[in-house]
């Protein structure tokens, strides 16, 4: 955590670097200056223990072929926390299979844009509505189910849209001086509600998906995908698959979604042996009455907020995205809206704010504050898991 800013300004350095091919990286985490050559395979380093070392080839970063898509269907569904917490979280149920210190991180080449947008639609149907031309689904390969004739009228009988989107990650090995797919990680993102429109350029309605249902409808998924990409020639019958179920927010949602469940595939097309994931997201302070998930955290939270507020009466706001792993908290980010904008002013704000954190604020957890205005970040104050100093550093202006 004290080195999360580091890590951030030092990313940005790496992928502007590497656009240009004139960045060169050991597997060892050293760099050089040195061109790379078109096709080379390099490595971006890690300054931290536990993450996964990135692979850049022929000087340049290798995005995902489906990634742009996998944000265009996200939003249409209004919630963009969604992208990040389900990017994060694939890469912690990646773990449990692909070692760091074995494995180095490639974002999905397997899946084209066609291929995902022919996946996540829906499968082939009888029915065609007169409302919508998009009725009738011309498509074998869809996931999610063919419309029914309720689709236009009745909110709980319609044929919902359970997958809204699907995340690969591809995990290398070494081989020689190149790397080759060492194992695939899977995200399906279900809706937990379906937002339609029963006439085009109407009123939106929604379509209400519970837990175990989006669960069971992300296993049969799964099946599918399993089985698909075993039929992808360099997946094959014995590449890892690891498959994660994601339970996606509601659009109006302040915090991204959580994984309830995950498989993994180590050979061949049998699925068994599901995990379960006990995570949950919330935001503080709660609104409209609602019930704080751990009100010992909640009351800490109000405690810190309070005393910020009494000793700068001018912010904006203070807001808090709290994460809870088999029911203990596991972390939470802090939002500091201000009103002020002189550099001294922010300077003694950021000191009061550490001090009060760590007198108010939850011991043992990971915590991240961002103080911020309208012109942008103004400090950002930190402290890992298990440590009780946090770590401070304001944006100077010059």
């Amino acid at each position: 955590m004290k080195n999360t800013l580091k890590l951030i300004l030092t990313g940005a350095v790496v992928l502007l670097l590497a656009g240009c091919g004139k960045l060169n990286f050991n597997a060892d985490g050293g760099s050089g200056s040195t061109s790379t050559k078109a096709g080379s395979f390099t490595t971006t380093g890690t300054t931290t223990a536990g993450t996964y070392q990135g692979i850049i080839q022929g000087g340049r970063y290798q995005t995902s072929k489906s990634r742009g898509l996998t944000l265009t269907q996200n939003n249409q569904n209004g919630n963009t926390f969604n992208v990040r917490s389900m990017e994060n979280g694939l890469q912690t149920l990646a773990q449990k299979e692909f070692a760091t210190d074995k494995y180095y991180f490639e974002e999905g080449q397997l899946l084209s844009t066609a291929t995902t947008e022919s996946w996540l639609a829906r499968q082939k149907g009888k029915y065609s509505g007169k409302k919508d031309e998009d009725a009738f689904a011309d498509n074998a390969q869809g996931l999610n189910p063919a419309k029914n004739k309720y689709n236009d009228t009745d909110a709980n009988k319609r044929a919902p849209i359970y997958l809204q989107q699907i995340l690969e990650q591809d995990y290398m090995v070494k081989s020689g001086n190149s790397f080759k797919l060492g194992g695939v990680a899977i995200a399906l993102g279900m809706n937990s509600v379906d937002y339609f429109q029963k006439e085009k350029y109407g009123a939106t309605f929604q379509t209400n998906i519970s837990t175990p249902q989006l669960t069971a409808k992300g296993k049969e998924m799964a099946a599918k995908v399993i089985e698909r990409f075993r039929r992808m020639k360099k997946v094959g019958n014995d590449t890892p698959i690891v498959v994660g179920i994601y339970k996606q927010t509601k659009q109006d949602s302040l915090v991204g979604g959580t994984f309830v469940s995950y498989v993994i595939s180590k050979s061949g097309t049998s699925v068994s042996n599901w995990n379960g994931v006990d995570e949950k997201n919330e935001v503080l302070p709660v609104v409209n009455g609602n019930k704080p998930i751990n009100s010992t955290v909640a009351n800490d939270f109000s405690d810190f907020t309070d005393q910020v507020k009494n000793f700068f009466p001018t912010l904006a706001g203070i807001t808090a995205q709290v994460h809870y792993k088999n029911g203990a908290l596991a972390g939470m980010k802090i939002t500091i809206n201000t009103q002020f904008y002189g550099q001294t002013e922010i300077n003694s704000f950021t000191q009061y704010v550490a001090t009060a954190a760590s007198k108010y604020l939850p011991a043992g957890a990971s915590i991240e504050i961002s103080i911020q205005s309208v012109q942008g970040m103004q400090a950002f104050v930190a402290r890992d898991a298990g440590d009780k100093a946090f770590y401070t550093h304001v944006f100077d202006s010059y």
